[in-house]
Formats: C-alpha cells, structure tokens, sequence
C-alpha cells in the first residue's frame, strides 16, 4: 500500500501543478498584457476558469493529507521551519479567489473592481513565486533543524533558507512554467481574432522558461548547491531534461498552427518531465537542510495506517476522477476532438 500512497501523492502534485499552475498563470498573462488584452484576458480567463478553479485545489489538499498522516516527521519539518512562505501561499490563495469571485458577481461596478482585478493578478504572480521559493528552501541546504532556538536568531532558522537568491530562482522559473502554462490553454479558449496575441505570449512564456530554468541550474552550479549538482549528475534528470528540450521544436509548430490539443498536450508533458527530473534527482531526499537530508521514507507511519490510507485514496480516486473528467468535459475544458 505504500506504493499507492505515493503514486496519489506524486500524482497530486503532478496535476495541481499543471491544473493550479494554468490558473496561475492566467493572471500573470492578465498582469503582463496591455489595457485592452487585459479586457479579453479577463473575459476569457472567468469564461475558462469559472467553472472549474475550485476543483484544482483538491490536489494541493490530498497532497497535505497524505504528508500528514503517512509521513509525519517530513510534514513536520515542512509546517515548522517554512511556516512562513507557506501561509503567504495560503494568502495568496485565498486573496485571489476571493478577488476571482468579486470581481465577476459584484453587481456595483466601481473602484472596487480595479482593487479586485489588481488582488487577483498580483496575487497570482505571488503565489507561484512562493511556492518556489519554498521548494527552494527543501533543496538549498539552509535549512537549520535545531531544538535550541536560543542558538540561533529567527532569521537564521525561519527567513534565510527560503529568502535567499537560489530559492528566489526557483520561485521565478516556477512562475514562468505558470505562465506557459495558461498562454498555451488560452490559445485554445479564445476568439479567432484573439488568438495571435495567445500565440505571441506562449512563444515569449516557452523562452521564460527556458532561461529562467537555465540561469537556476547555472547559479546552483557555480555556487555548488548538492541539489543542483545532483540533478546535473543524475542520469535518469539528464535524460527527463533532454526529452523535454526536444520537445520544445515540436510544441513551438504545434503553437505557430494553432494545434490546441497537441499544444497542451506536449506542455503538459514537459511539465511532468521537468518536475519528474527535479524529484528524482535528489529522491527520497528531498529535504536537504545545512548537515544532513530527510527523506521522505525516513519516517513513515505504522503500515495499519498506510493501508487505511491507500484503501482511502483507492476508493476516493474512484469516485472524484471520473467525477472531474465529467466536469471538465461538460464545460469543454476537455476537446478530445477539437484539434
């Protein structure tokens, strides 16, 4: 059962990766557009996401779930020392869809629309930024784990491991991938005449990427950071990185013919790649803090819980994938045959 329970775990995030982090994405494109694209980003976006948005966070929900009851020590670690840059993702969450909803249902147009529309996309470019930020704190190799706080100062133990220039790489390569992300499913959703100006920013978002994920791996080289030593030295990450960058020639005619299916469909994939490259490298020590690594299977709970869980996560899958497939579709989010 314990492999279950990592396959759900892995494939959460995996999919609020790519669902959340389109959605992400689409206020950044909102925020990085001109007056009048902004207007039909915005329409497009509520059009888009409207329907689904809430479902994409039951993702990030299973993931803490699982940490939590099956592998204590690693949720630990996670809640007490990045307890910061996590409740600034859960604010962000929570002032974007808060701006999201006002924005549309507020009958009253007036100046509160424009602080909605600015909470909404600033807070979507936040978000992603500290998510990488606190990925950025896992692997940097400054976290302190200590039980004599006296020690050390607060900075020390709860600001520097994420607030620093390698975790703030992370957090801005993550924001681009968002960006990518909801270019490439906008170009599928928008008017005929809209779809050049989708067209531009996927191939500008795809560049983003590219540098961005290039100048991280340069600069935790260079300042020999394990994790991204690790990653250059892995073999299987070597290969997931390379498979992605071929990828890019046959997404880039896919964009330029307007393929929407094909688009997403190598998007996606090299999201999974590039994320997949990134666990592998360093699995099962994902954490790696200033003298030693915690790994994931370090501590895991007692098997009655495990199984209890995958039993859990079994039944559930059941019930909620072919619930949201049937969701998505009957919004057209799913074009099976729309190529």
């Amino acid at each position: 059962m314990l492999y279950v329970v990592l396959f759900f775990l892995f494939f959460s995030l995996l999919l609020y990766v790519i669902l959340a982090g389109a959605d992400f994405g689409a206020g950044i494109v909102e925020l990085f557009s001109s007056k009048e694209s902004r207007i039909i980003t915005k329409g497009t976006v509520y059009r888009v996401m409207g329907p689904i948005w809430e479902a994409n966070h039951i993702w990030i929900i299973i993931v803490i779930v699982i940490l939590w009851i099956a592998f204590p020590d690693f949720y630990n670690v996670l809640t007490v020392y990045l307890h910061i840059p996590l409740t600034l993702i859960l604010m962000g969450i929570t002032l974007r869809g808060v701006a999201f909803v006002f924005r549309h249902y507020d009958a009253y147009k007036g100046r509160l629309h424009k602080l909605y529309d600015w909470m909404f996309r600033i807070s979507s470019l936040v978000t992603p930024i500290f998510i990488g930020l606190t990925f950025g704190a896992m692997v940097s190799g400054k976290l302190i784990i200590t039980t004599n706080y006296a020690s050390y100062s607060f900075y020390d133990v709860f600001i520097s491991p994420w607030c620093n220039t390698f975790s703030l790489l992370i957090g801005l390569f993550f924001m681009a991938l968002c960006a990518f992300l909801s270019a490439i499913l906008l170009i599928g959703e928008a008017k005929k005449e809209d779809i050049n100006m989708y067209l531009k920013k996927s191939i500008v978002a795809t560049i983003l990427v590219v540098l961005s994920g290039f100048f991280t791996l340069t600069y935790g080289y260079l300042n020999d950071f394990a994790f991204v030593t690790d990653f250059i030295e892995n073999s299987y990450s070597n290969y997931l990185i390379l498979l992605s960058g071929i990828l890019i020639i046959p997404l880039l005619i896919s964009i330029k013919k307007g393929h929407k299916i094909m688009s997403r469909g190598l998007a996606g994939a090299q999201v999974i790649l590039i994320l997949t490259a990134a666990l592998i490298a360093h699995f099962p020590h994902i954490i790696i803090t200033s003298t030693s690594e915690i790994g994931l299977l370090d501590s895991i709970a007692p098997n009655r819980v495990i199984n209890s869980l995958g039993i859990a996560l079994i039944i559930g899958g059941t019930l909620i994938l072919p619930g949201l497939f049937h969701l998505f579709k009957s919004f057209k989010i799913i074009k099976v045959l729309d190529l």
